[in-house]
């Protein structure tokens, strides 16, 4: 059922993650609001509410990034870089 697919920093920063689905893949979107905006691709078809309960976990981290990495780890969710 309707998962959130987009989060922004609660600590007043400008950081952004959300997920996408393009062409019948997965995307990971991540946007700092200044000069870094990366995008993973998702290499399983993901359970959505997995994938928001990880990225809901590291935006809420002052380290984003590597927050995102760990978190997303503990699921076995496993991601490939395309930008950034």
């Amino acid at each position: 059922m309707g998962q959130q697919t987009t989060f922004h920093a609660p600590h007043g920063g400008a950081d952004f993650l959300g997920f996408r689905t393009r062409a019948g893949t997965t995307e990971i979107v991540y946007d700092d609001g200044v000069a870094r905006r990366m995008v993973w691709r998702v290499s399983s078809t993901p359970n959505e509410a997995r994938l928001s309960e990880a990225l809901r976990a590291a935006v809420g981290s002052l380290r984003v990034v590597p927050s995102l990495y760990d978190e997303l780890k503990k699921r076995a969710i496993a991601i490939e870089r395309i930008t950034g």
